[in-house]
């Protein structure tokens, strides 16, 4: 059984990622590649046994994910770096500290959206007693964040249905 999610409201975030997807003719979440993602963005992917890191020079734009790391987690490093690269400018070893927490905060989410986007939520069973394990199959991340776009997800459906149901 699968909860309604009409109701949900997207953030602008969400939108970004969602509009970004769809320009790359991402739909499914088998369709979510990094590789692909990278070559379309003109980002030269690294894996190397290194900290991970994001590298803008000139016209070069290049991620390093540290290979050892789980897979799952490697994904989650992506999304994380290429936030970075898509969304953010400066050098955070330069920048105040408010405005580093800011960037991170936009990484955090956006890391969440784009390994689980708002336009893919209807093939998670949110209902389903092993959910976290199905999202963790069909997304390739960690079940941690799962849980978290999980909790994230049913709030907002809950606050919209409850906005809704107060308004008639």
């Amino acid at each position: 059984m699968f909860i309604q999610t009409t109701y949900y409201q997207t953030t602008a975030l969400e939108d970004w990622v969602t509009n970004f997807y769809i320009k790359l003719n991402i739909y499914l979440p088998q369709d979510i590649n990094e590789d692909y993602i990278a070559r379309e963005q003109k980002i030269f992917l690294h894996r190397k046994k290194i900290a991970p890191f994001y590298q803008v020079v000139g016209k070069y734009r290049g991620i390093t994910i540290d290979i050892r790391e789980p897979i799952i987690k490697q994904r989650e490093i992506f999304f994380h770096e290429l936030c970075h690269i898509l969304r953010h400018s400066g050098n955070q070893g330069i920048m105040n500290k408010a405005f580093r927490e800011l960037q991170e905060w936009d990484t955090k989410h956006f890391t969440k959206y784009a390994a689980i986007p708002h336009h893919m939520i209807s093939y998670i069973p949110l209902n389903d007693e092993n959910v976290i394990n199905q999202m963790v199959n069909m997304f390739k991340v960690t079940p941690e964040l799962c849980e978290e776009r999980l909790v994230q997800i049913k709030k907002g459906i809950g606050k919209s249905q409850k906005n809704t149901y107060a308004l008639t």
